[in-house]
């Protein structure tokens, strides 16, 4: 043990299972745990909004008071990463660097400029694969140099690989006892978590998700040992609860706080004593592989984020027009369950996955004809769960622009809320303006006689905006465009398409069982035992923009 070390953290703000620290901590003999808040790094790459900077600084606080339990602490600095870590290098005489893979081109690049800077150093460089399953090198490799472009073959090459490596062993106070980090006094005060107030950010909304590995912890073993679900088929969900039935840990993946390989293993425990848990991709198992899907497809897919110059993704002449745009942004485009998920989405930093889905087809292919990368942008800014691959791959998703080709399938942005809402509870809590209106008009308001409106003290064309659209007749506009898209760009669309039994199709018949809300309610139940087969009837789901993902969206052929 004869290095002095940086370890720096960067996305994986935790304490369990970082084998970049546990590294660090049992090669040297001097360990500084670091933080660099680089913002101009950080806002570069993608954008960040007002909660997840709250969020983030929240997480960063958790983690200095996890180190200052185990004797150690967090040295937190403001600027850019190659300005802070050479001065640091020098002032500490500092000969070793470790940090997390990540897989992000940004982090990649950075990643470069880190073993740049340590090879002019004279400074070792070493890093570990935290924030994903595998390392997606792997991946690429066992597919023969090129990411799986389709989940069925995504899990083909997993079962070539086997399981994941287990987590990182437990760090403990006696790791920090033999491998101390100076803490003098004089510099205690110089490197604490900056406040929102240092930082020039305002936000007075309701903390809803505390950040922090403390609290990403605490959720799971709430989630865990409630009721049993996570060994067996999970309830139904439905988009518009006002609390959500789904595990709530997305953020928490995302920045992190917790890993995922632990979250993968502790489920496997679980599964093992239990006969009747659901198989990927339906299981929580199985959401996380799509994430790990995305993430390996996002890795080498040039242009990943964008249309253009995107080779997996559609070119499609998407209207631009801003101010149709900020209505959707705003939730002012006069379809009460749109405007309450983007009401919800800004005030909160979450939404339901099925909510989430609603919302991006309707401003793409659904209705409004926005490009993707719209959408994606804003859900960048207002989720705290925001992730590079993953909201991409999603967006990408919905628009059927890759990954999903049954473009006939929309969502109705009246019918759907209504079914699983009837009273309209969700629209009062997030549209108050509407919260007079009988049930019966509260999800087309504009359908209520004039008297209604009236004692509902909410008259729509000036208290509430019309529909911005008519659903039935840019529906069908849209479904043209696409059904000529899908043609002519035929060589692009197979490439993410699985060739075997559309996968949305089963899984939507399969949702619409479980509801009761389907005419047709056979299907095979026969199931397969291997985790990562690509087979049998529990067929690919699109992994949503969360963690949480359980169940596909309806989707319907009808419009209205």
């Amino acid at each position: 043990m004869t290095h002095r070390t940086i370890h720096l953290f960067r996305k994986g703000l935790r304490l369990h299972d970082n084998p970049s620290l546990v590294g660090a901590l049992e090669s040297s003999a001097v360990v500084y745990p670091v933080y660099v808040l680089d913002r101009a790094f950080l806002e570069g790459s993608m954008r960040i909004g007002a909660l997840r900077w709250r969020f983030i600084l929240q997480s960063l606080q958790d983690l200095q008071s996890g180190l200052a339990a185990l004797g150690s602490r967090l040295y937190v600095l403001q600027g850019r990463h190659e300005d802070v870590l050479r001065q640091l290098v020098r002032q500490w005489d500092i000969t070793q660097l470790t940090f997390d893979v990540e897989v992000e081109p940004f982090y990649t690049q950075l990643d470069d400029s880190m073993r740049a800077l340590g090879q002019e150093l004279g400074v070792l460089v070493r890093s570990c694969v935290a924030h994903t399953l595998y390392d997606v090198r792997r991946i690429i490799k066992a597919n023969g140099g090129e990411p799986p472009l389709t989940y069925k073959k995504f899990l083909h090459v997993l079962s070539i690989l086997g399981e994941p490596d287990q987590p990182a062993r437990e760090i403990t106070t006696e790791d920090f006892h033999n491998c101390k980090t100076p803490m003098e006094d004089e510099v205690k005060e110089q490197y604490l978590v900056p406040s929102l107030e240092d930082l020039g950010i305002e936000v007075d909304l309701e903390v809803l998700w505390p950040g922090g590995e403390s609290e990403g912890l605490k959720r799971l073993e709430k989630h865990i040992q409630s009721q049993g679900w996570v060994g067996n088929s999970k309830p139904c969900t439905i988009p518009n609860s006002l609390l959500p039935y789904t595990t709530g840990l997305s953020p928490y993946f995302t920045l992190g706080c917790l890993s995922v390989r632990s979250f993968y293993y502790r489920l496997s425990n679980i599964y093992v004593q239990s006969k009747n848990h659901s198989l990927p991709p339906v299981s929580l198992q199985g959401q996380v592989l799509w994430r790990e899907f995305f993430y390996t497809v996002a890795s080498t897919t040039p242009n990943f984020t964008k249309m253009t110059g995107n080779p997996i993704c559609l070119q499609i002449n998407w209207y631009e027009n801003q101010a149709t745009l900020d209505k959707w942004r705003m939730a002012q485009t006069g379809f009460p369950w749109i405007d309450a998920i983007m009401t919800q989405l800004r005030q909160e930093g979450w939404i339901h996955h099925l909510a989430r889905h609603a919302v991006a087809c309707f401003l793409t292919r659904g209705d409004l004809w926005i490009s993707w990368e719209e959408g994606m942008k804003v859900f960048e800014e207002f989720l705290l769960d925001a992730d590079y691959s993953v909201n991409a791959g999603n967006w990408m998703w919905l628009s059927a622009s890759a990954f999903f080709h049954q473009y006939t399938r929309i969502f109705c942005p009246v019918r759907f809320g209504r079914r699983t809402d009837p009273d309209g509870q969700y629209l009062r809590k997030y549209l108050p303006v509407l919260k007079n209106f009988p049930s019966k008009y509260i999800y087309e308001p504009w359908t209520a006689p004039l008297e209604v409106q009236v004692e509902a003290g909410c008259i729509i064309g000036k208290d509430y905006p019309l529909p911005m659209v008519n659903h039935l007749e840019v529906s069908q506009k849209n479904i043209a465009f696409m059904r000529q898209l899908h043609s002519a760009q035929e060589s692009t669309a197979k490439l993410t398409r699985d060739v075997a039994d559309d996968p949305v199709e089963i899984g939507t018949k399969r949702e619409h069982r479980d509801q009761t809300l389907s005419e047709d309610s056979s299907e095979k139940s026969a199931r397969t035992n291997k985790r990562f087969s690509p087979d049998g009837d529990r067929k690919a789901l699109s992994y949503s923009w969360s963690s949480d993902t359980i169940r596909l969206p309806e989707l319907s052929e009808e419009v209205k």
